[in-house]
This record gives structure tokens, C-alpha cells and sequence, in this order.
């Protein structure tokens, strides 16, 4: 006999396409479709910020107020709602919390008041689903900025009947985003003394809202496999890995899946020419189509390398900048977009100077030139310090881009090196986070590209692989069915 649906409250602070600043954004827009396609019923709570009513213009406010009680305060909170691919979207509608021209921040800082914007976000999605009436099985928290809706729910409502079947779990994008802040938030949030324990909230004398989610939700996980196993060791547990290995047998890592019908090389406008793996000369012309909107030459054997990244150390940009004459010193041409730390965005300007007819560096972003970029380069360059998951490798590997990533977190989860399996091989993986390693890396996959039978090989592997969120989305469903035996 089949299990029954499951209700379940998605709570975030970003989704695709109506607000995003990373991959938080990308798996909580494409998540919910997928589960709903499996029969379930499933609501998505986030904030009405500014950004939302430039994607979706105005929506008729709901006519009751939410009473949110925090901190001594009872905040009176409209909502809006909205259908998106079948999902019944909620937007918390606070103006002095949302009404700002960023997400978290602006002019490079963030709001001060974060943790009251997003512990107003926890409290006001939980009274959300009973002004609703709406009695989730499952509320699944992500990141920092939901860390609390566990605590909550834990601490505050664990007495309320209309809660009594409603489980949590709390997902993991990117541990090192914390949501630290000072231990006298904790008054502002609400939050009694207990939580606020070193088995609780407090974290080195301040609080973290991601420790909170983390201790107090029924079950964990993060976004991969090997990143799962990454963060309970101290190297990379970022202070957390205690707590982490204590609730080991609550953890789980799950691999993010990608949505094929936003990101396929058949379909894509963004694209000079469409392309698909039984049919790849669309993919040469869209490779000499980059090469001439960019200014370089085109040139069909001349292998072109990309990278679409935020401009962070995370993303191993200092190891490109370490290796760049040497990268350089290889007959290919180099092609980076992305947008970070002012400091790599001016030495990446400078380097690139030196190689004008070789290298183009694009401080901006730009969803349709990625799009282009994915689609016209050979190889595609990954070389993340760490990374939870990873989307760039994902759609490099649909548009035909062969990676080269470093072996860490969802990169070892998703690319298979000839050296390591070489029928299965869809990219190539350098194991020591230094230049060396990377530059052994570039040379085996240049190797490769020289012979196209073989090249070839590479890319059609990678474009036939099941990425989709159907896969994930079934492996969530199981994880929520544990939650709910908790």
C-alpha cells in the first residue's frame, strides 16, 4: 500500500526567480516543483522583499494581519501569495524589515538587524500555517537565516496541538555562513536562557542561528555526500564539527539535482544555436559565436576555458591567480565571469591585461551571458578551496563543458576522472588544492581535448547523466518520511 502525501512548509530566505544571491536560491525554486510532481502538497515561505515586486509586480496583500510575537514585541505582519509551477508561494510582508534594496545588505555591508529580519521570517512562517490552517508534517528550514524555525518550534510551540504532528528539518547550503551575532540578540529573538546553553545557541560568547537549526531540528543535511563528511572533521567543521559528529546519526548528505528544463542546451534562447548530445555541431557554432561576441579569435581548435564564479576565495580564485602565466602559457584561451571581492576583481582585471588577446575577465552578472559561456567553452574550470555542492559543474556538464574541478565536496560527488573510472569518466579532478595539482589537472584534460573522439566521450557522458531534481527530490521525500518517525 502506498505512503500517504506529505505537507510540507518550505521556509528560506531566497528562491529562484524571485529573489537569489547564490545556490540557496536555485534548489529552493526547483525543490518544491519537483515534490509536488510526486503528489505532495507542498507551501513556500520567504520575504516580500523589493526585489520580489520587481519580478512579480504587485500582489494583492492578504487582508488579515499575522500577530507574530518576538521578543516582548508582537509585530503586525501582512503576507501575499502567488502560484509558481504549481507551488502556492507565500512572501512575508514586513516593509521595515523587506522594503530594502538588498537580500542581507547593502553597499558591501550587512543590515545590522539581520537576525531580527530573519528570526521574524522563522516565527512569522510557523503562525503562517495556522492562520492557514495548514498542519505541515515536515517544516524544512534552510540555512542560517531559518535556523530558528527548529528552535521554535522546539522550544516555544512544542505544547500547541495544531503543531503536535509537525516534524523539521534543517538543511545545510553552506556552513560557513553562520548568522553569528552577538549573545544580547537573544533577547530580541525571544529566546529563553536555556537555548542559549554551549548545547544550544552559544557559539565562542555570541549566538549562531545556523548551530540552532543544526541542534535543534529532528533531522539534518547538507548538499552532498563528501561535504557531509567534510564538516564533522575540524579542518572543516568552521567550530561546528563537534556538534556535527554528535549528531552524526541525524546527518545526511543529499546531492542537489538541477532543473533540466531551465538549463538545456536544446532549448535554450539565450543560445547562438541549440545542441544535444546525439547532435553536437550546434555547440561548435555557439563556441565561434562566443568567441566573436567576446572579441577573441575564432578559433574551432583552440580549447576555451571558462569559469562562471563568485569572485571569493572559496572559489579557489587565488589558485587561478597563483598559476595565471602558467595557465596562460598553454595555447587556450581563458574566459571568467563573476563578481566578489573587490581585491581579486582589480588582480584579475590587471592580469588579464597582460593577455589581451587571450583572456577576457567580466566583472558583472549576467544570466544570459553564462548561458553563452556554458555553451561555448571546452573545458570548464572549478577549483573551489571547498564546495558544498556545486551548480556550476552541474550545468557545465548538461552544456557539454567538460569540468576540472578540485576534489572536495560535491565536485568528488559528481565529476569522475579517467584515472579513476575511465567508462564513466565526465571530467577530469586534481586532488592537492595547489597550483601544481591544478596545472597536472589542465594538462590531462588539454591531452584529452586533442583527441575529439575522446573528447567527445567526455562530453556526451556528461550530457546524458540523470541531474534532475526528480532523483533529489525522491531522496527528500524519504528524509522527510524519517523525520516524521521521530
Amino acid at each position: 500500500m502506498p505512503e500517504p502525501a506529505l505537507k510540507v512548509l518550505m521556509v528560506a530566505s531566497e528562491a529562484a526567480p524571485f529573489a537569489k544571491t547564490g545556490g540557496l536560491a536555485d534548489v529552493v525554486g526547483s525543490l518544491p516543483p519537483a515534490l509536488q510532481s510526486l503528489g505532495h502538497d507542498v507551501r513556500l515561505v520567504m520575504p516580500w522583499y523589493r526585489a520580489v515586486r520587481k519580478v512579480t509586480g504587485q500582489i494583492r496583500a492578504s487582508r488579515r494581519k499575522l500577530s507574530v510575537p518576538m521578543g516582548g514585541r508582537v509585530f503586525q505582519v501582512g503576507y501575499r501569495s502567488v502560484e509558481n509551477r504549481g507551488v502556492q508561494i507565500y512572501f512575508i510582508d514586513l516593509p521595515e524589515f523587506y522594503d530594502r534594496p538588498g537580500l542581507y545588505g547593502d553597499m558591501g555591508s550587512d543590515y545590522p538587524d539581520n537576525a531580527e529580519r530573519f528570526g521574524l521570517l522563522s516565527r512569522a512562517a510557523l503562525e503562517l500555517t495556522r492562520e492557514l490552517g495548514f498542519a505541515p508534517d515536515v517544516i524544512h528550514a534552510h540555512d542560517w537565516q531559518t535556523g530558528l524555525v527548529p528552535v521554535y518550534l522546539r522550544r516555544q510551540l512544542w505544547r500547541d496541538p495544531f503543531f503536535a504532528g509537525s516534524h523539521s528539518l534543517f538543511s545545510i547550503h553552506n556552513l560557513g555562513y553562520q548568522g553569528v551575532f552577538p549573545l544580547e540578540t537573544a533577547r530580541i529573538l525571544g529566546l529563553e536562557a536555556s537555548p542559549l546553553s554551549p548545547e544550544g545557541l552559544e557559539y565562542y560568547g555570541q549566538i549562531s542561528l545556523l548551530k540552532g537549526g543544526i541542534g535543534f531540528a529532528d533531522q539534518v543535511n547538507t548538499v552532498s555526500p563528501t561535504y557531509c563528511r567534510e564538516i564533522q572533521t575540524p579542518e572543516s567543521g568552521m567550530g561546528l564539527d563537534g556538534l556535527l559528529r554528535a549528531r552524526s546519526d541525524r546527518l545526511h548528505g543529499l546531492l542537489n539535482g538541477l532543473d533540466e528544463n531551465l538549463w538545456s542546451p536544446a532549448s535554450d534562447r539565450a543560445l547562438a544555436h541549440s545542441y544535444a548530445p546525439r547532435k553536437l555541431s550546434g555547440k561548435a557554432l555557439c563556441k565561434t559565436a562566443l568567441q566573436q561576441e567576446l572579441g577573441l579569435q575564432a578559433s574551432p581548435r583552440t580549447p576555451l576555458v571558462a569559469m562562471v564564479t563568485r569572485l571569493d576565495s572559496q572559489k579557489g580564485v587565488e589558485l587561478v591567480l597563483e598559476s595565471w602565466d602558467r595557465i596562460l602559457s598553454r595555447r587556450l584561451q581563458l574566459v571568467i565571469l563573476g563578481t566578489g571581492n573587490p581585491d581579486f576583481e582589480h588582480r584579475l582585471t590587471a592580469a588579464a591585461a597582460y593577455y589581451p588577446g587571450q583572456v577576457r575577465v567580466l566583472l558583472r552578472f549576467d544570466d544570459d551571458l553564462s548561458r553563452r559561456i556554458y555553451a561555448g567553452s571546452d573545458l570548464f574550470l572549478m577549483p573551489s578551496r571547498y564546495e558544498p555542492c556545486g551548480l556550476g559543474q552541474l550545468i557545465a556538464l548538461r552544456y557539454g563543458s567538460v569540468p576540472l574541478v578540485h576534489a572536495t565536496g560535491g565536485l568528488i560527488d559528481t565529476i569522475v576522472d579517467p584515472q579513476t573510472a575511465a567508462g564513466h569518466a565526465n571530467g577530469f579532478v586534481f586532488r592537492e588544492y595547489r597550483h601544481s595539482s591544478l596545472l597536472e589537472g589542465l594538462d590531462r584534460a588539454l591531452t584529452a581535448y586533442a583527441v575529439p573522439r575522446e573528447w567527445q566521450k567526455l562530453m556526451r557522458q556528461g550530457m546524458t547523466q540523470d541531474l534532475s531534481w526528480t532523483r533529489a527530490a525522491a531522496q527528500y521525500v524519504d528524509l522527510y518520511r524519517l523525520c516524521t518517525k521521530d
